[in-house]
């Protein structure tokens, strides 16, 4: 899969509330390799949904007693960092080296992030801003 067709499954699924899940099936349909389309979808869906569903069931009963556990609550910090790390490397590569080259492209991603985390705008909101900002930029130039 080429960087555009990543990066346009992934602004969308940012769009979205919730979860990347929604990202993973259309990884699943877009991907190059078989089986693809609807059937790559749905086996995307599934294969991300049946393992976090199934602990889901099989830990529930014990989850009062483990969130007691001094080790399971370290491990849970250990699962935390590591999901952040996994998001700053996809924020790194393939985003920042694909759209950020000049310093106007820092300083509309500058901007972008401080409304997103000061004004709390919403991340439609963000992304029309984003594609009026790009546009107004490329004319400009």
């Amino acid at each position: 899969m080429n960087n555009d067709r990543f990066l346009t499954g992934y602004v969308a699924a940012q769009a979205m509330p919730g979860p990347l899940f929604s990202f993973t099936a259309y990884l699943g349909a877009t991907s190059n390799h078989l089986p693809n389309g609807w059937l790559g979808g749905i086996i995307a869906l599934v294969a991300i949904y049946l393992p976090s569903g199934l602990l889901v069931i099989g830990l529930l009963p014990f989850w009062s007693a483990l969130r007691q556990v001094t080790a399971f609550q370290a491990a849970l910090r250990g699962v935390n960092a590591a999901v952040v790390g996994i998001l700053l490397a996809a924020l790194y590569q393939p985003i920042w080296t694909s759209a950020i080259h000049t310093p106007v492209d820092f300083a509309l991603g500058l901007g972008a992030f401080a409304l997103l985390v000061i004004w709390r705008w919403p991340a439609w909101a963000l992304i029309i801003l984003a594609i009026a900002g790009t546009s107004v930029v490329s004319l400009l130039t």
